[in-house]
């Protein structure tokens, strides 16, 4: 059995390489992702980092509950990606949020939910931490 090189396979390494090659040479290409959010996904609040750990473990233990007393830190006054939108409506969408999530969580899909919320309100938080410490930097 002879387990060579094939005769297109140097063809098509020869093209793979030329590629590369017109691509480094040309200085690459930049893209930009910006993830587009939904009305729940965007009502998430900026808390700070204890908070938001408190809430992910809430919400891996009981499905629900850290959303709930997140629902809470936007009456407190906390950001959130709907600036556009009164303080009750954003309270009102966590609160529907929250509901969902235990409604579901017999099938285990708002369990999973559940912990994936927490987990985007510990990520929110940190990157609010890293907002406030680059404005202390300048």
């Amino acid at each position: 059995m002879d387990h060579g090189p094939k005769e297109g396979d140097s063809a098509a390494a020869a093209a793979g390489d030329a590629a590369r090659g017109a691509a480094s040479s040309a200085g690459g290409v930049v893209v930009q992702v910006r993830e587009k959010k939904g009305p729940l996904r965007a009502a998430i609040p900026y808390m700070p980092f204890p908070v938001a750990v408190i809430c992910l473990f809430l919400n891996t233990f009981v499905p629900g509950l850290g959303t709930f007393v997140s629902a809470f830190t936007v009456l407190c006054g906390a950001r959130t990606d709907l600036p556009d939108r009164h303080i009750c409506c954003v309270f009102w969408l966590n609160i529907a949020a929250a509901l969902i999530q235990i409604l579901t969580a017999i099938v285990m899909v708002g369990w999973i939910m559940s912990i994936f919320w927490g987990m985007d309100m510990v990520i929110l938080a940190t990157e609010r931490r890293c907002r406030a410490a680059e404005s202390d930097l300048h």
